[in-house]
């Protein structure tokens, strides 16, 4: 039997965050320690390398996820170790894993085999509690919304029109629709409400898009609460809740350094999802590693319709980020189930079922190259069950394409399992021509936006809304947001909204079900199809499976 990731991490042989520090040139002054292994680095210390040239940074994207797991995490972990190991001096950023997914069905998010991020337990739970300010921040600025209620409501907020939910970090299906300030008047004005997961909040994305404290203060000044009864929005500022919120996320905001099995360094900072919110770590920790490498790679969310999608067109739109190469993962075994093969059935060679699933791979590549305007090599993850004759099959179907296609066996290897994607990498960087582009430009409006994404990038014939929320578009469009770009919240499963429909599907229409401002963060969700800002637990959550042991030693974490 292989070992767990979990006995891998345990196994390892860990630096002093301070070595690791002092290996990308930060004092030891300049950090602030949490134990042996991991360390905030100072928001003065980052001030100071702000006038220093960027590095070159590589997005990891991946196809539409499957049952079967692509290991887009492990390929960017195992990307950086080796970047590091020709002696390309490289810097991983990646996302901190959220609770739900970690009890849940994902597991944790630190990497997988021999490229992993560690500690891989102190990651995958509390980790330096960012987390949790995050969600302390958005609660109290829910607390005091309705406590101005209760005292008179001065500002003449509509309860019946109030934006702001609380947020856990936990998938919780009952949380999704409450009644609250059930029991009396002392307890505040009953409303239908709801919660979200963290990692759905407002917050979150503000977190992860900031440039410095006072940009973070002045964005949370400016999210939008609820309305007055004649629709005058009602914010942050106007609550005076910005100023207490910014003191709670003061040292959250500092970007965390960790390491990989192999003795990298690794900024994992902040953690938005890519289904439901824009899916990328923060700004902080990937322009602070731009500073300190000649290579980032960092990864954004799920397949590249979803993460991919909003780094480009909102996180490089907001911070003036620019990729300098695209890195698409994928396995043979996910894109047999794209060809329409049981999970079950995975481990059998099936070259049509390899073929037939293609078109979702080519899908990716051609929006990375077509719509992105980047360079791409395709990462194909090595699993044991796959054949020679698949491999073989798969490279010559993608040669009209022109990219890359390098097999890649970092899980069973570390960085030297990855050493011909990184060269693969870098060779593009030098030959293919970088026209990077949005999908959409800044002054379309806000529902030509959200076409242009459908359309474009999901293949679809057309969006859809009933007339509310037609309504709602138009009314945030006349009110001045239409300049705001648009982060798509649908499921992660397929091009369409349906996550039954494989492959990659074309002329479906895209529903969009609910529209919702996050000013502060400065974009418009659009909610469609069925998927859900609070996820539910699985039939057999893998809470089930993780113990502590009696000598202390944490369990069934993957």
């Amino acid at each position: 039997m292989s070992e767990s990731d979990i006995d891998i991490a345990q196994r390892a042989s860990l630096h002093r965050v301070t070595a690791i520090a002092a290996g990308i040139g930060i004092p030891e002054d300049s950090l602030e320690p949490y134990g042996h292994y991991k360390a905030k680095v100072s928001l003065e210390f980052i001030e100071t390398i702000k006038h220093r040239p960027n590095g070159k940074l590589i997005l990891v994207t991946a196809i539409s996820p499957t049952p079967a797991g692509e290991g887009k995490t492990t390929t960017t972990v195992g990307l950086g170790d080796a970047f590091n190991k020709i002696g390309r001096k490289a810097i991983i950023c990646l996302r901190e894993p959220s609770l739900g997914p970690v009890f849940g069905m994902k597991g944790g998010a630190a990497g997988g085999g021999h490229a992993q991020i560690v500690p891989m337990e102190d990651i995958n739970l509390h980790f330096t509690g960012d987390f949790s300010a995050i969600a302390l921040a958005n609660n109290l600025l829910a607390a005091l919304l309705d406590n101005h209620i209760h005292h008179g409501n001065a500002l003449g907020i509509d309860v019946r029109r109030i934006q702001w939910r609380r947020v856990v970090d936990m998938n919780d299906r009952a949380l999704r629709a409450i009644v609250s300030s059930l029991g009396g008047t002392g307890n505040g004005y009953p409303r239908q409400d709801g919660f979200d997961i963290v990692v759905a909040s407002e917050v979150m994305a503000i977190f992860c898009l900031a440039t410095s404290l006072t940009d973070l203060k002045t964005r949370l000044g400016n999210i939008v609460v609820g309305y007055t009864r004649d629709l005058k929005p009602v914010r942050a500022s106007d609550l005076k809740a910005h100023g207490a919120m910014t003191v709670l996320l003061k040292d959250a905001f500092k970007p965390n350094l960790v390491q990989t099995l192999e003795n990298n360094p690794a900024f994992v900072h902040g953690g938005p999802f890519a289904n439901i919110a824009h899916g990328c770590n923060s700004v902080m920790a990937t322009s602070t590693a731009l500073k300190l490498a000649d290579y980032v790679i960092t990864e954004a969310g799920f397949g590249g319709d979803l993460g991919a999608e909003k780094f480009v067109d909102i996180k490089c739109r907001k911070s003036g980020l620019r990729p300098d190469a695209c890195v698409i993962v994928a396995t043979i075994r996910a894109l047999k189930y794209h060809g329409g093969v049981d999970k079950a059935d995975l481990g059998r060679e099936n070259l049509e079922a390899l073929e037939a699933g293609l078109v979702n791979l080519q899908r990716h590549v051609q929006n990375v190259r077509l719509h992105y305007g980047l360079p791409c090599v395709v990462a194909i993850n090595h699993f044991t069950a796959d054949t020679d004759a698949e491999t073989a099959l798969l490279k010559r179907l993608m040669e009209p394409s022109g990219v890359p296609v390098v097999p890649s066996t970092h899980w069973a290897n570390g960085g030297a399992g990855a050493v011909d994607v990184a060269n693969a990498v870098i060779e593009v960087i030098g030959r293919d021509e970088n026209q990077f582009r949005f999908v959409y430009e800044e002054a379309l409006p806000l529902w030509e936006k959200m076409r242009a994404i459908a359309t474009q990038i999901y293949g679809a014939a057309d969006i859809s809304a009933d007339a509310a929320v037609r309504t709602q578009v138009a009314r945030l469009q006349e009110d001045g947001y239409g300049r705001y770009p648009v982060c798509v919240a649908k499921t992660q499963y397929s091009f369409s909204t349906d996550a039954r429909l494989r492959g990659a599907p074309s002329g479906h229409i895209v529903n969009v079900r609910e529209v919702r401002l996050a000013a502060g963060a400065e974009f418009v969700v659009m909610i469609c199809g069925d998927v859900m800002t609070m996820p539910g637990l699985p039939r057999i959550p893998a809470a089930e499976r993780i113990d502590l042991t009696d000598d202390g030693r944490v369990v069934g974490l993957f």
